[in-house]
Parts: structure tokens; sequence; C-alpha cells
């Protein structure tokens, strides 16, 4: 097993792997230069899609994922083409600029506000919201300011009053009958300007929602093929869900799973690509709290863990306040009251 995305082992998915047996190899992004592994995972939005492609025509490799998934997952506009184009999943409308007066023909036309998020790239670092037309510039310049070298490129959609927002995390597998997938409980979060990545789980969803969540996860993992975890990013108002954005492997807000389910979001991960049997069952509820590592304070150890049912992980340079509980709010509340302790300067 050769893991893309990190030079140093024992990350939780390096573990996961090991624990099933295999012998892994983790080595930077770009390092291409280990033959001789079975499967070849990338860890890491960073590893480029070319390395992806040449894994793959060797023979007897299996890339996970796809090179295909990996390019589409940093490919705003061609990912929301096919969700909304080719499969006809429910998004809110949306345009593509590639120029500020193309942005700002799309703002008469679709009038405001409008959110504006770079194509490629750092989504919410080049996100702003336009209110007026004196903000089009300003919006254009924020969103392709860390292009290098991308397309130069802006997607603008229109704002939706939306009650939560959820992930799915759904595992894509391929067993002796064709294809199959699995849904963990929907996974609820958000981030407040400053703080840490706050999640979830279970979210609550009304029946008809979590119907319509699971049918456009299911479809999106489908056209994209391999086998593994993906994170499916939804909107959900009422009982409408729309589609926003699908990653290929274990993300942030997947790390309630550390302590809500019987297998992480890793291991989870780990044994779909692997071809082993998944459970997705859910042992607890419980949330998450993900801190910078520069934002938390390692000597508050002992009193962040001090709150019942509580945890505290180190991964991929953030400290993870997490804890369960009875119910979702005393679990938010626990995991909080650790956040709040590691944050102390």
């Amino acid at each position: 097993m050769l893991l893309l995305g990190s030079a140093v082992p024992g990350g939780d998915l390096a573990l996961a792997f090991e624990r099933l047996g295999a012998v892994v190899t983790t080595v930077d992004p770009a390092d291409t230069s280990h033959d001789g592994h079975d499967f070849v995972v990338a860890d890491s939005p960073q590893v480029p899609a070319d390395v992806l492609i040449a894994a793959a025509e060797r023979d007897g490799v299996e890339v996970f994922p796809t090179p295909r998934s990996a390019r589409l997952s940093l490919d705003r506009e061609g990912l929301r083409k096919l969700a909304a184009d080719e499969l006809g999943l429910p998004t809110v409308p949306f345009w593509f600029a590639g120029s500020a007066e193309e942005l700002d023909a799309v703002a008469e036309h679709a009038g405001f506000p409008l959110v504006v998020s770079p194509v490629a790239g750092d989504a919410a670092g080049g996100r702003s919201i336009l209110t007026r037309p004196d903000d089009v510039g300003a919006a254009w310049q924020l969103a392709t300011s860390d292009a290098a070298g991308g397309p130069g490129r802006v997607i603008a959609e229109t704002v939706v009053d939306i009650d939560d927002e959820v992930t799915l995390l759904t595992v894509r597998t391929i067993g002796p009958t064709g294809p199959a997938v699995h849904f963990c409980e929907p996974i609820g979060h958000r981030r407040t300007d400053g703080g840490p990545l706050e999640a979830w789980q279970p979210h609550h969803m009304a029946p008809a929602a979590l119907d319509a969540a699971r049918s456009i996860a299911a479809r999106i993992v489908n056209s994209l093929g391999g086998r593994g975890l993906f994170g499916v990013d939804l909107l959900v108002s009422g009982d409408e869900v729309y589609f926003s954005h699908v990653r290929p492997r274990p993300e942030a807000v997947g790390l309630v799973t550390l302590r809500s389910q019987r297998l992480s979001q890793f291991e989870l991960h780990a044994r779909a690509i692997l071809g082993l049997s998944i459970d997705t069952i859910m042992i607890s509820p419980a949330a998450a709290e993900v801190i910078d590592r520069d934002g938390a304070a390692p000597g508050m150890l002992n009193e962040a863990l001090a709150v019942p049912e509580s945890d505290v992980r180190l991964v991929d340079g953030a400290a993870v306040a997490v804890a369960t509980a009875p119910d979702v709010v005393r679990a938010r509340d626990r995991a909080h009251r650790v956040s709040s302790v590691l944050r102390v300067p």
C-alpha cells in the first residue's frame, strides 16, 4: 500500500490499513519513485491528478480515488456540471464567469445577493457575497488572487435560505453482485468566523429529506466510481436537499466518527478499498470541534480530558475535541467545553 499525502507514518488512515494487515509506505504527495505496490491511495487533495493517472497506468496497480474523482473534487465547474447537467441533481442556481466583466453580467442577470467562489483552490478563502454592483470588482479579485496558474474562473450562486449544512459520509464498495453504497448517519456542521469547525452526529433530518440526501449521494458517488469513502456535502431546506460538493476521502467533518461509530471514517475507507465488509453503525451520539494546532494549548490537556466522555486527538496538524453523550445537545456542549479549554492561551 503506497499512501500519498504524508511523509510521516502513523496517521489514522495508515493505521487503519495496517490493522487490516496491509504493509503501508507513506510518502510526500508528489513522490512517484516507489514501485512494487498493489494499491496507491491519495490521502491528500494536494496529490496531483497526473500522479494518480501515471500510477493507474501500471499493470496490477489500483488507484484510489480514481483520477477522475480526484480531479473533479478540485474542479467546482466540472463537478457542478456533472451533478446538475449530466445527473440532474438539485443544486442552487449557479453561473460561471471568466472575467470581472462576465461576473458583472451574471450579477445583472441573476440579481443580488450572490455567493462568489473560485472554481479551484480554497473555496472558503476566496468566497464573498455580492450585495450590490460595486462589490463585483472586489469579489473577482478575492476569488482569483490565489489562482496560482489556475483557470481564473469563479462560480456565482444564488443565496437560498437553508436550514442546515450536512455531510453524508457514503461508502462505495464493489462485491460479487456489483457496486453497492452504504450510508453513515448524517453529520451536521458549522464554522463561525475565526472559530473551530463544529460537527455532530447524528443530525436530525425529516424522512423525506434523508431519502433525498441518500439518493443524491448514491448517484454522485456511483458516477465518480471506484471504492472508498466519500464525503457528500448537502444544503437542506425543509424537505428540499441540494447537492453542494463531494470529497473522495476522509475529511475534517468526519472526525466526529472517531467516537460516534464502531468504525471511523478512516477504517471505513480502508475496508472499502481493500474490498472488506462494511459496518456503518453508530454507537453513540457525538460531537467534535476541530482546532488548528497553532491555536491549541497542550498544557491544558488534563483539564480538557476531565470533561465526561471526552477525548482529544491530534490529526493532521489539528487538535480535535470530541465527546459522546446520550444526545447530540449534551455531546455538543461537552465537545465545546473541551475545545474552550484547549484554546485558552
